[in-house]
């Protein structure tokens, strides 16, 4: 199982979904792009609040806390889509990617034509607020636009029975759905506590 986590847009929560998916499947751990934060990267992250798991080093480590596009312009870098190679293992393998779909990787990529590069599956992460039913279905649209699975549809904390019924009418049947409870302040405790609360099942 390689999975690939996306988000409809930035600070919805992908590194926690990210965390206790880790910890649910005995998953490793890649993030291709780590764009500033490097002193405390999503990797160090998902180290302090899993079981032993093994974090494979990001591609491109960037100073700015900004769009990848942005910051390797900073450091005279162009991303390229060649440099990605999905790391090497036989188990379980959850990849995160920075912001949303149509985060800018260079002038002309963006995290969506990674995900097709990389030819994963992906899990998309809906976190409830204004707008979010905007998102999430451009987001599911993009997907089916390029034909990309979308394994699972998590949603993140709480959700109003309205919201939370659109969204989960606009994706196909064989997508798997995936209720993580609010996680307030991640540590350990509340990811493994997180994880007996997961709830998987289908529309």
């Amino acid at each position: 199982m390689k999975l690939f986590i996306t988000g409809i847009g930035t600070e919805i929560g992908k590194t926690v979904c990210s965390a206790v998916l880790v910890q649910h499947f005995k998953a490793e751990y890649w993030k291709p792009i780590q764009s500033g934060d490097l002193h405390h990267t999503d990797s160090h992250k998902i180290e302090s609040w899993t079981d032993h798991t093994t974090c494979h080093p990001e591609a491109y480590r960037l100073q700015l806390a900004a769009s990848p596009h942005q910051s390797a312009r900073e450091e005279n870098i162009t991303i390229n889509l060649d440099d990605f190679q999905l790391p090497q293992t036989d188990n379980p393998l959850i990849v995160e990617g920075a912001g949303g779909l149509m985060v800018p990787i260079s002038d002309t990529t963006f995290m969506i034509d990674l995900i097709e590069e990389l030819n994963l599956p992906t899990a998309l992460v809906v976190r409830n607020y204004l707008g979010c039913i905007n998102h999430s279905l451009l987001s599911i649209m993009a997907l089916q636009q390029r034909k990309i699975k979308l394994e699972y549809l998590i949603l993140n904390g709480d959700f109003p029975e309205d919201t939370e019924r659109v969204i989960c009418n606009f994706i196909q049947k064989e997508t798997k759905i995936i209720r993580i409870p609010e996680i307030s302040s991640p540590d350990k405790e509340s990811i493994q506590h997180a994880v007996k609360k997961l709830k998987i099942t289908k529309l």
